[in-house]
């Protein structure tokens, strides 16, 4: 249905939920045995434990085996599915992967890396970290770890993050392949602590007009965010473009820190409020950094949560212009129990509301997360992404601001410039190999291929001057994604040849000068970006 509008390279590709089936019994009944009587009894009883006085019975009695925790978990997973759709159990195994993004660093080799065709290509190495230390290089293959060869074997994102990570001290073996160097070079590597950012990049791709992309809120976002504005101010800044699109969110108290740099004390961020838990108010302090200047905030589908939250305050209180798309509509807020076996909980104890009060939770039903997970695929059939006349808004839920905008909750943040995904027939290209990857993996092989001659550039501004993706490695572009079942198509490709050649470019140079090379070549192409740019300059 989509294959002539154009995806944005941040529209997600999906959204990945916690949708576990319910704990469900059966039986062909038969008679109770004598043995079985006391448990009968305790079954009768009126303060019985029925989930742990089933699982005993089922130990007891069932005609095999069992794994009692993989019932206990089972039952946990059937219960928490049940409620809503963030209300989530995470097991042990998988606990680091889920919070380490979030607390601001993690225990590793300090590599950044990238399955193509079944092989572990290292694209950067962190500086300072263990892996640039004993000198791992950008374009190295990972083929072993531990002697146990992990090339051409299937391996996924999370088992190769499985192996390189651990705790701090502790060494890792690894063997690469490098272009050029006969064998294999082996590194011992003693991991140690790597930082992870929240804050892709700040900088100043116009005179006086500042961007950030904000990826996630972690324990280091507003330490990050207030390192970025004073750099910027120091540049000149006077206008500001926050880009939260893509991101998901994270910490409740980083979005109200994020939203504090922006707005005068006082001034109401965000209530939270829940049948068990009274309500909490977070105001703006006197710390902002940025309670002036012009500010546009950029959304889309993929905005939910603490994102949401920054942008309805700055909505609510007429402090910025919201441009994209409406995000995604989450407005529960978890909390996270840790259980004694190093598994956690994560339980919605509240909603969260708006300085106008308004509820941006999309609608759901307990029990039926499938639903609540297609509600963005059900958003693109109802042509949503393309026209803004297809979002319907019940009156009920509409909010007026202080400077007189209407607002709406039930349902995402709705931004004042509505921006649509483009629909042309002549995107069918460019979809076809945006949607295989390809535009990327082109990047990749090309960067690998050409290092030698990539890093003689002297620095990101020495190569942005003199390297261009010309024709001819467009053409060879065109010759790769042939290769791979994208048929060429003249009118598409005379269509999508600027805009592919500039998100080469992007990606090349992420490839050499991570996101200090990429967003300032995007940019200039990202119609987003260039509206919001232009939004700017009408604002007194």
């Amino acid at each position: 249905m989509y294959n002539n509008k154009r995806i944005s390279v941040y529209l997600p590709i999906a959204f990945a939920l916690v949708l576990i089936a319910g704990f469900f019994l059966g039986a062909t009944l038969v008679k109770v045995s004598s043995g079985d009587e006391s448990l009968l009894q305790s079954l009768k009883t009126r303060n019985y434990d029925p989930i742990n006085d089933v699982i005993s019975y089922i130990r007891q009695d069932y005609v095999d085996s069992v794994d009692t925790d993989a019932l206990n978990r089972s039952a946990i997973e059937g219960i928490l599915a049940e409620l809503d759709p963030h209300s989530q159990y995470i097991p042990a195994e998988e606990f680091n992967e889920v919070n380490d993004p979030l607390l601001g660093n993690f225990d590793g080799i300090g590599v950044q890396f990238r399955l193509e065709q079944d092989t572990v290509y290292i694209i950067n190495t962190i500086p300072g970290g263990p892996s640039a230390k004993a000198g791992v290089l950008a374009g190295d293959r990972i083929v072993k770890v531990e002697n146990k060869v992990i090339a051409g074997i299937k391996i996924t994102n999370n088992e190769v993050m499985k192996l390189l990570k651990g705790e701090r001290g502790t060494r890792v073996n690894i063997a690469v392949l490098r272009r050029g160097v006969a064998g294999l070079l082996k590194f011992e590597l003693t991991r140690d602590v790597i930082p992870t950012y929240s804050i892709d990049i700040a900088f100043v791709p116009q005179p006086e007009t500042g961007y950030i992309k904000l990826s996630k809120f972690s324990a280091t976002t507003a330490e990050e965010l207030s390192k970025a504005l004073i750099t910027l101010k120091s540049k000149g800044m006077k206008s500001l473009v926050l880009d939260l699109r893509g991101n998901t969110g994270g910490y409740l108290q980083a979005a109200i820190d994020v939203a504090d740099e922006f707005l005068p004390e006082g001034k109401l961020i965000v209530y939270t409020e829940g049948v068990n838990r009274p309500r909490q108010i977070a105001n703006a302090t006197a710390k902002g950094l940025f309670e002036k200047g012009r500010l546009v905030v950029l959304i889309d589908e993929g905005s939910a949560s603490s994102s949401e939250i920054v942008a309805g305050a700055l909505q609510d209180n007429d402090r910025a212009l919201i441009i994209g798309r409406r995000s995604f509509g989450k407005g529960l807020v978890q909390e996270q129990l840790s259980l004694p076996d190093g598994s956690a909980i994560r339980l919605t104890v509240a909603r969260y509301y708006t300085p106008t009060g308004r509820s941006i939770q999309k609608p759901y039903k307990n029990g039926q997360a499938d639903e609540y997970e297609h509600e963005l695929y059900v958003r693109m059939a109802h042509g949503e992404l393309e026209n803004q006349d297809s979002i319907k808004f019940n009156d009920s839920l509409k909010y007026t601001t202080p400077g007189g905008k209407i607002v709406y909750g039930g349902g995402g943040i709705m931004p004042d410039v509505f921006l649509p995904v483009e629909k042309n027939e002549n995107y069918a290209y460019y979809n076809q190999v945006m949607n295989k990857g390809l535009v990327y993996q082109f990047a990749f092989e090309y960067t690998d291929r050409n290092r030698k001659m990539l890093n003689a550039y002297e620095n990101f501004g020495d190569f942005d001057q003199k390297f261009d993706v010309t024709p001819a490695i467009f053409q060879q572009f065109v010759a790769f994604a042939a290769k791979n079942d994208v048929k060429p198509v003249s009118a598409g490709i005379a269509f999508s040849e600027k805009e592919i050649s500039s998100l080469l470019k992007a990606l090349i140079a992420r490839n050499i000068y991570d996101e200090k090379g990429f967003y300032p070549v995007f940019l200039r192409t990202d119609k987003t970006f260039i509206r919001a740019v232009e939004e700017l300059k009408k604002m007194k």
